[in-house]
């Protein structure tokens, strides 16, 4: 258990902070998961449409710290690719 006030309020900051993470990386699979369900129904204009709106989503994650920035990009590159694919 935390003794000092400075660990004590640390914990109820990491705690607050991964509130606002989970939160955030939820939305972010919200957004990945409407491209995908896009891509499986096979209609390219939405699926596009849902990639627009989903990758600032993904990029925003890199820079509140909940993604790394390497992971976010080859995350676009692989539905911005399987897009590409659909006939």
């Amino acid at each position: 258990m935390a003794n000092s006030l400075q660990a004590k309020k640390r914990i109820r900051t990491n705690a607050r902070r991964a509130e606002i993470n989970k939160a955030r990386v939820s939305r972010i699979r919200t957004f990945v998961r409407k491209v995908e369900e896009a891509i499986a129904t096979g209609n390219k204009d939405a699926a596009n449409v849902a990639l627009k709106a989903a990758e600032p989503e993904i990029m925003r994650g890199v820079t509140k710290g909940v993604s790394h920035q390497k992971t976010a990009s080859r995350k676009v590159s692989r539905l911005s690719a399987r897009i590409k694919a659909m006939a």
